[in-house]
């Protein structure tokens, strides 16, 4: 039998975590859905769907950039050995790689603006 690589097993550990956290999270989003204002004029069930696709957008596009980021960063920082000069170049490289982080963002405020 083969060993569980670290990365599948970090991601089943991060797996196990949100499912935790969902399970204390959604009773509460009840409560909180159940006293959401009446003027947006949204069904309780659509409010809860709302929070949960706004969370699941930054958690997501957050593990994503990381993951990225740790991907490019390794490998940036081996070339950047071998040639010092493309240090510029490989700084877009990580950057476009958090940009996943920030479109994540973006998406969540979005659909919280359209919730309100």
């Amino acid at each position: 039998m083969r060993p569980v690589p670290r990365f599948v097993a970090a991601l089943l550990a991060v797996a196990l975590a949100l499912a935790a956290l969902t399970a204390v999270l959604v009773p509460l989003a009840t409560a909180a859905s159940a006293a959401a204002p009446a003027a947006a004029g949204l069904p309780p069930e659509a409010w809860q769907l709302g929070l949960l696709a706004a969370s699941l957008a930054t958690a997501l596009s957050a593990l994503g950039a990381g993951y990225a980021v740790a991907k490019v960063g390794a490998a940036a920082i081996g070339a950047l050995a071998e040639k010092p000069e493309l240090f510029g170049r490989l700084l877009i490289f990580v950057g476009l790689a958090e940009g996943i982080a920030i479109y994540g963002l973006i998406v969540s405020i979005l659909i919280l603006n359209r919730l309100a």
